[in-house]
């Protein structure tokens, strides 16, 4: 126990990670939008969204002026969309309270904003004294002393605090946790705590913490309505909340054909239409089958553009704030 906090410390000034685009800033607008991006997503991923969000929105008050398409439009790609939903309410909460708080009890009531997530933010910008419990720093603790439990992890992490070098500590947790003690393979002759780990020393290395259980993940089925009228596309806006709350999709088909849905609830009358290629893409508790169908629009009505509909140029609706998958589409569309 004593020997934990001194040997991380040691360990991360000379090993750990350095050169990530949000160290070496005490900044907490930009240390609060990396650790958002960095909630169940790789580092090598955010690195280039983090950047455009940075050149787009320098500071928190551009972010909480912009619309929410914007946002979601330079979010497109990094998944968990609600994240870049509360990025921007959190902003504008933020900007309503005037500065960004300082303390982690503070920060946590931000939308977005859990436990583990303000302790990090309350650490490298303020220097607050808190503990994290992040995925790594869960593996770390589970392995080196044994213990699983979600209350005692808390409390362990507490109590290893240490008085002195709380930034490179928090940091350490997260570089040993993603470098060294990853989930599979871990690399046990360059941890620094390896001596007194419990996990190593039993041989329940691939069974701390315990793996979780394989789920079947069930399937879900969708028809994409993909009308073209004059190089243009139609889009349909979801739903502020739920899967992909906020983002530009493809109309979808309900149980009627095709061309009697697109005349009826879409009012475009339509000279043709061909199944593209599926896709499928996968969600924390499913998997989506989308099924394209291109239909070539002979003649469209004015009501093609309500209940949140809108028509694009193909090339346009490529950089919208869309789902990957109806990006996949929009691009060959964009090519033809």
């Amino acid at each position: 126990m004593r020997e934990f906090a001194p040997r991380l410390v040691a360990w991360q000034r000379r090993h750990g990670r350095h050169g990530l685009p949000w160290q070496g800033t005490r900044d907490p607008y930009r240390i609060w939008l990396a650790e958002v991006m960095l909630q169940q997503t790789q580092v090598a991923a955010v690195i280039p969204y983090y950047e455009r969000f940075l050149a787009r929105f320098p500071g928190v008050a551009g972010l909480a002026a912009a619309s929410q398409e914007e946002v979601l439009r330079l979010w497109s790609g990094l998944g968990y969309y609600a994240r870049g939903r509360n990025l921007h309410a959190a902003a504008k909460a933020i900007t309503e309270l005037g500065s960004f708080p300082r303390s982690a009890e503070q920060i946590q009531s931000l939308p977005g904003v859990g436990r583990s997530t303000a302790a990090a933010i309350a650490v490298f910008a303020f220097g607050r004294r808190e503990a994290i419990l992040d995925g790594n720093a869960k593996r770390v603790f589970a392995r080196c002393f044994g213990v699983e439990d979600a209350s005692r992890l808390w409390q362990l992490a507490e109590r290893l605090l240490p008085r002195r070098g709380i930034r490179a500590y928090t940091q350490g947790l997260m570089d040993l946790g993603a470098t060294v003690c990853t989930r599979a393979k871990p690399a046990c002759e360059r941890c620094p705590v390896a001596r007194g780990c419990v996990a190593r020393r039993e041989g329940r290395i691939a069974e701390l913490p315990a793996p979780r259980r394989r789920r079947v993940v069930p399937q879900r089925e969708a028809t994409w309505l993909v009308l073209v009228s004059d190089a243009q596309v139609l889009l349909e806006r979801r739903a502020p909340s739920g899967l992909w709350g906020g983002l530009w999709t493809f109309p979808e088909l309900n149980g009627a054909g095709v061309k009697a849905h697109c005349r009826r609830v879409l009012g475009c009358e339509i000279s043709s239409a061909r199944k593209l290629a599926p896709l499928e893409h996968g969600f924390t508790h499913f998997t989506l089958r989308a099924q394209p169908v291109l239909c070539a629009v002979r003649k469209r009505s004015a009501r093609a553009e309500g209940a949140g509909r809108r028509w694009l140029d193909a090339a346009d609706a490529v950089h919208a704030a869309v789902p990957v998958p109806v990006r996949a589409v929009l691009q060959v569309l964009a090519k033809s």
